[in-house]
């Protein structure tokens, strides 16, 4: 029965290597796609699927506005609400060519990146009830 334990091990470690392999090319395939997109991730503390969202919410707005004039306002709060209905609230978005901060956030909702030359910090912060 030893032989058949060995073997088995050995496809099973064989199976795991092809698994991370595919993991790694989805990661450089997904990185090259962001990065024809002009999109840049300045810091991250958000799973890849959450990002994704973000991204492609961003950029169909700065797409739908006009040449040379961002509405920073208005991109914000589409990224906000599309977040606070997907994923519960209290997300918080900052829109501009530049701005500084110094925000907390919840554990695995910040993510500041840039399209071109618009910076984009989304991040979300928990919700406690008022004690009345």
């Amino acid at each position: 029965m030893e032989g058949a334990e060995v073997e088995l091990e050995k496809r099973s470690l064989f199976l795991k290597s092809l698994i991370q392999k595919k993991k790694c090319i989805e990661q450089q395939e997904q990185q090259e796609h962001v990065h024809k997109n002009n999109v840049r991730v300045r810091a991250s503390d958000m799973p890849l699927a959450l990002q994704n969202r973000a991204f492609r919410c961003a950029r169909q707005h700065l797409h739908s506005m006009p040449s040379n004039k961002l509405d920073s306002k208005r991109l914000a709060l589409a990224l906000k609400k599309e977040f606070d209905c997907a994923y519960g609230p209290a997300w918080h978005c900052i829109v501009g060519t530049s701005f500084g901060s110094y925000v907390t956030h919840s554990v695995g909702g910040f993510l500041y990146f840039s399209i071109d030359k618009v910076y984009i910090l989304l991040f979300k912060t928990a919700v406690e009830p008022l004690d009345h």
